[in-house]
């Protein structure tokens, strides 16, 4: 068995710039990624030596659309739809401590997964559910205890078309998605048209977020609750 590549980005200084205070505890997420994250069917093979830029700078580049939402809300609460292996949950978790983290992943392996991520990594703000959105949408209506959410993020979980039914109901009032999309992002926003309104979500937008100095930027999909 051949040694994996070793990460383009490891060492770099952007690193540093970007995550900040979180570098620690992404390291020990990315070690455990370039180990474990290909033979668990998280990552595949041509990404063991990109683990930086392809997933773990990709999903802090939402960090600043949470930011916007959440500024001077006393709940700063999340809910990560479809985390799979932590991205970008787990991701954006470690770069926000401040704010209360829900994965949301049905795969028994994958929620193992997360909870050992978690455990490592020392991240206290982090709860995982084994559940569908839908299942959490239904306990949200019925449980007075529950909250909705003051944001929601995702990544690549699903077009437009179903995304907006799965995520909008998780939402509180003025709550916002972000959600990273590929290149087609705008087609999947205007195919979704009715589906995004259905379900009281307005100005649905793409904007370019940069991942990192001389890193090709990403596309994020946002979508503001009414």
């Amino acid at each position: 068995m051949t040694e994996p590549m070793a990460d383009e980005l490891n060492g770099s200084p952007i690193l540093a710039e970007v995550l900040g205070d979180a570098l620690p505890k992404l390291e020990i997420f990315h070690t455990k990624l370039e180990q474990e994250g290909e033979p668990r069917g998280l990552i595949g093979p041509r990404d063991v030596d990109i683990i930086w830029e392809r997933h773990i700078l990709n999903s802090a580049a939402i960090v600043p659309f949470i930011r916007e939402v959440t500024d001077g809300q006393r709940f700063k609460t999340v809910a990560d739809v479809g985390s799979g292996g932590g991205f970008p949950g787990i991701v954006a978790a470690a770069c926000l401590p401040d704010h209360e983290f829900t994965l949301i992943e049905p795969m028994e392996r994958r929620v193992e997964w997360l909870g050992e991520c978690v455990e490592e990594m020392g991240l206290e703000n982090v709860t995982i559910m084994r559940a569908r959105s839908e299942e959490v949408i239904t306990a949200l209506r019925q449980d007075r205890s529950m909250h909705p959410y003051a944001a929601v993020t995702c990544r690549a979980v699903a077009p437009m078309t179903k995304l907006a039914g799965w995520t909008l109901p998780l939402l509180k009032p003025q709550g916002r998605l972000v959600a990273l999309k590929g290149r087609s992002a705008q087609a999947e926003i205007d195919k979704a048209a009715k589906m995004i309104a259905k379900f009281r979500g307005v100005r649905p937008r793409v904007v370019e977020a940069p991942v990192g100095p001389g890193l090709e930027s990403t596309h994020v999909v946002l979508v503001d609750k009414k």
